[in-house]
């Protein structure tokens, strides 16, 4: 018997309309997880610089305690960043700073109860940590999750190799959480053992567990939105396809039975999925939910390498290795392509028709994207390696690296 390319359990029919924010009552002016308050690395209304140097549009410096890779978020007036200090990376960091003059506000410090084994590249501050608006939710290759209230005041802690002593591997764990209306996700896979978890953004109790397929994985979950919070999705991606389930219950509503990109996560534009399986692979959820989503495109040249794709202004952008390729998000077809140099680890972001990709060897290539064909307007030396997925919030980029936090801005 053939399976075919989506799994569909039953559930109430219901109309998946898809809003644009994760948390009601998100402001533009936040950047509130992996890849922004929607995990879809655009960053609306914002207009950042797109040139910058030593002493050109610098607002802020500041130097970082321990090691990360993860990428900072912004609550209002605030930065927020984990790092991981010690001999082991055993020690875990949470920092605050002041958006406007990066003055640190407070810092606080936990043991790791987990494995903090990783690969010299990563860090045990991999994962980018989440907000809902009222707390920080931290997450770390130890499977260390900690919630903290923007003012850095614990409100509770779990270390979820306690419960999954062995979802690890010995090059780290990369996935970030995602705050979907009242619950936290958390996707923890390995080939030792594997599970997804959804708690309470209050208490940290499990609403959910789920087991997952033993392979090594570093995708992130992403919110699949609808307009009655109740009926809201997580997409969970991995080697073997990509699940949808309810948010709240973790009950499958629909798989996608297609392997798909175990690095690179997907990313939802217009109530539409486009996940990094067989070069891209674009499904379009159905009105009814006892339906299977259909196949709107898929091209095999828009595959992806450790950068997730992005789409913005009716395009759809994929990089694998130095090639970022631009296609049209209706129908796969490839528009241009440009060569950068060097290798990329972060995801790029996008703000003010822009695209901003940053290399591992700390040069930021800015790409207009506003006419027929890309255009590179800058190239923007850091001077230092570059691993982090950047934020752009307050008309600025914010960028890290091991030793240091920058605010870019006009």
């Amino acid at each position: 018997m053939t399976r075919s390319a989506f799994q569909v359990v039953p559930r109430p029919i219901t109309a998946i309309v898809v809003a644009t924010l994760l948390v009601t009552g998100l402001t533009g002016a936040d950047w509130r997880q992996f890849r922004g308050n929607d995990s879809s690395s655009v960053a609306p209304g914002e207009k950042p610089p797109v040139a910058w140097g030593e002493t050109e549009n610098i607002a802020w410096k500041i130097p970082l305690s321990g090691r990360g890779l993860s990428g900072p978020i912004i609550v209002g007036d605030r930065v927020y960043l984990t790092s991981s200090d010690g001999f082991n990376q055993d020690r875990l960091l949470v920092e605050c700073f002041d958006v406007k003059t990066g003055v640190r506000r407070w810092r606080r410090s936990f043991q790791a109860t987990g494995r903090t084994q990783c690969h010299p590249k990563m860090a045990n501050a991999t994962p980018t940590p989440a907000s809902d608006g009222k707390r920080i939710f931290a997450f770390f290759s130890s499977n260390d999750l900690v919630c903290l209230d923007l003012d850095g005041n614990l409100l509770w802690y779990r270390g979820l190799t306690h419960d999954y002593p062995n979802a690890s591997n010995s090059l780290g764990m990369a996935s970030s959480p995602v705050v979907i209306g009242d619950t936290v996700i958390v996707q923890v896979e390995s080939q030792s053992e594997s599970f997804a978890t959804g708690l309470d953004v209050t208490t940290g109790t499990t609403r959910w567990h789920r087991k997952q397929h033993r392979f090594d994985n570093w995708s992130s979950p992403i919110g699949l939105i609808n307009t009655n919070p109740a009926r809201n999705l997580v997409l969970l991606q991995n080697m073997v396809g990509l699940t949808a389930l309810d948010a709240r219950t973790g009950k499958e509503a629909w798989h996608y039975d297609q392997p798909a990109s175990r690095t690179p996560s997907s990313v939802v534009a217009n109530g539409t999925v486009y996940i990094p399986s067989n070069g891209l692979t674009v499904v379009r959820p159905a009105t009814d939910a006892n339906k299977p989503p259909e196949i709107a495109w898929k091209n095999n040249r828009f595959s992806s390498g450790t950068p997730s794709p992005v789409v913005y202004r009716g395009k759809v952008f994929t990089m694998n290795g130095p090639i970022v390729k631009c296609g049209d998000a209706s129908n796969g077809k490839l528009l241009w392509q440009l060569r950068l140099k060097g290798a990329f680890t972060s995801s790029p972001v996008a703000a003010d028709g822009h695209l901003y990709y940053c290399s591992e060897n700390g040069i930021t290539y800015v790409i207009d994207i506003s006419g027929a064909k890309g255009k590179i307007v800058s190239e923007n030396q850091l001077g230092a390696t570059i691993l982090c997925t950047p934020a752009i919030a307050a008309n600025s980029v914010f960028v890290r690296s091991d030793g240091h936090l920058w605010k870019i801005s006009r």
